[in-house]
């Protein structure tokens, strides 16, 4: 059994089990039709994922690793707001007329500061401590800038990482401060612990594990039935992830140099309907 697999499933339990409703709340996501869309959650969910045993993909259903890689990249290598640099439409609902989703994700890890080793931006102190101070405990990237929240169409989600070295090995903490279980979960972890590796692999170093601090986990009132017949499924073995071993800068990693191989899956038959 995959561990991505093994956490979603004991995740989605819990949540359904002992979850608290806020169907006696005022909230703020909408269905298509113009419902209010409630959720069913809990508070405070770790998860930790060892990539030195394996890669976190799910089984359970099929995962768009290829469409998660290309959105971590246009975040951490494009360092972009705009989805006219994004492959997919998965941002399309928070643009405005010019593409922009304003002042948030990857504009914030573009905007440079002065330190004294010279101008970096957060993705660039990143790769510049991991390679010159790796012993540092202040290797990380904050995507919550509440001085730009006023000017982001959506506050950021997944919002920092914590780097961390020990020997050779590259561990990191990914803090979030919501959580969609069946449309964002399997994304972020597989997207963040690929971007572990490709952070490790260019650093000299080897990737340790992936902790995963979620504060808010919930499933919406419409998925409920959908999640349901994914965790009873049984799962595959987890797949392998392949990097390019010739790549040693971080921005010459491309959608094409990481892959995934031997993936087994389930089929997602059923449209999931998206909140906004």
């Amino acid at each position: 059994m995959s561990r991505a697999d093994d956490l979603f499933i004991a995740n989605c339990q819990e949540i359904l089990t002992h979850g608290v409703w806020d169907t006696d709340q005022a909230v703020r996501p909408r269905w298509a039709d113009g419902t209010p869309a409630h959720t069913v959650k809990v508070f405070g969910l770790v998860n930790r994922y060892n990539l030195r045993e394996e890669f976190p993909v799910q089984t359970i259903r099929r995962m768009a690793f290829k469409s998660s890689l290309d959105e971590l990249l246009w975040i951490w290598q494009k360092k972009s707001s705009n989805i006219r640099d994004l492959n997919s439409h998965i941002w399309d609902a928070w643009a405005d007329e010019t593409g922009s989703i304003g002042k948030a994700y990857g504009y914030q890890l573009g905007v440079k500061h002065r330190y004294p080793e010279g101008e970096f931006d957060q993705v660039d102190r990143v790769l510049y401590d991991l390679k010159h101070n790796p012993a540092s405990r202040r290797i990380m990237t904050n995507l919550y800038n509440h001085h730009d929240l006023h000017q982001m169409a959506l506050y950021p989600c997944a919002y920092s990482v914590t780097f961390n070295v020990s020997g050779h090995t590259l561990n990191a903490v990914l803090h979030q401060r919501s959580q969609d279980m069946l449309t964002a979960n399997g994304w972020n972890v597989m997207q963040y612990a690929a971007l572990v590796c490709m952070v490790a692999q260019v650093s000299g170093l080897e990737p340790g594990q992936l902790l995963h601090v979620i504060a808010d986990a919930h499933i919406y009132d419409r998925h409920v039935p959908i999640v349901e017949e994914i965790i009873a499924r049984t799962p595959y073995p987890a797949p392998t992830l392949r990097l390019d071993p010739s790549v040693t800068d971080f921005y010459a990693f491309t959608r094409d140099s990481v892959q995934l191989e031997h993936y087994q899956f389930h089929p997602l038959d059923a449209a999931i309907p998206v909140a906004i």
